[in-house]
């Protein structure tokens, strides 16, 4: 008896974040940047801005460290820089589109370029300046507030962690995903303060931005790693081709 090659292929079965717990993720995400939105706007993040920007810098206005401490964090904002960041998303659509999820890779880069576009708009809007307080140890340019760096890379990551994480129907794999995808997007909103080329409220925000933006995607839009239930069926199925 031959068993028919569409019954060997490999399966990838879907569980999905649920988009009621997205919905709830991005509320709070959500909440959180308005409200930074609004103590920017009115000056009420002024003084902690500076005095957290400040904080762990020496009377050069550069901060505490060993030297090779500053390539480490240029090598981490790197990480949401437009270059490095766009790579890792089209990595991981080719990858989507290649284990057969087309329409999960069509979201990702959806959630990715609207991210992207809604990002820049608030940028334009709010036009804060970026510190002159500090030494600039890396490149920038535009405004300040939110983040580009911080907002972007919050959500690529997290889109892709919730793309993947679906693949696994075990909770703590699934956690694990997205903790490392939140924790590294944070780590690259730290270094954007570190650097000092943003205000640390603006840092935040982009970060919180970029992560409701992920979540409310995959609540409105779809889990990205979902499966139609016709092609689980399909390879999951007892095959009738058997000679």
């Amino acid at each position: 008896m031959i068993l028919s090659e569409q019954t060997s292929r490999p399966v990838l079965h879907s569980h999905p974040i649920s988009r009621r717990k997205a919905l709830i993720v991005a509320i709070f995400a959500w909440t959180g940047f308005a409200l930074l939105a609004w103590a920017v706007l009115t000056g009420h993040t002024a003084t902690i801005d500076r005095t957290a920007l400040l904080f762990w810098r020496d009377g050069d206005l550069r901060p505490i460290g060993p030297v090779r401490l500053l390539e480490v964090v240029r090598d981490i904002t790197a990480l949401g820089g437009v270059l490095l960041r766009n790579l890792f998303a089209l990595a991981a659509i080719v990858a989507l589109v290649f284990l057969g999820h087309r329409r999960a890779a069509s979201l990702l880069g959806l959630t990715v370029v609207l991210g992207w576009v809604v990002e820049v708009v608030i940028k334009l809007l709010v036009g804060r300046p970026r510190p002159e307080i500090t030494l600039h140890l890396t490149e920038a340019g535009g405004s300040s507030f939110p983040s580009g760096h911080s907002f972007n890379s919050a959500v690529v990551f997290l889109a892709i962690a919730l793309a993947f994480a679906g693949f696994s129907s075990r909770e703590r794999v699934r956690v694990t995903i997205l903790g490392a995808a939140l924790a590294t997007s944070l780590m690259v909103a730290w270094s954007r303060v570190w650097l000092g080329i943003h205000w640390p409220a603006d840092a935040l925000a982009g970060w919180l931005g970029g992560t409701a933006w992920a979540f409310s995607a995959a609540a409105l839009l779809g889990p990205a790693a979902r499966l139609t239930a016709a092609k689980s069926e399909r390879f999951s199925a007892p095959s009738s081709a058997l000679h």
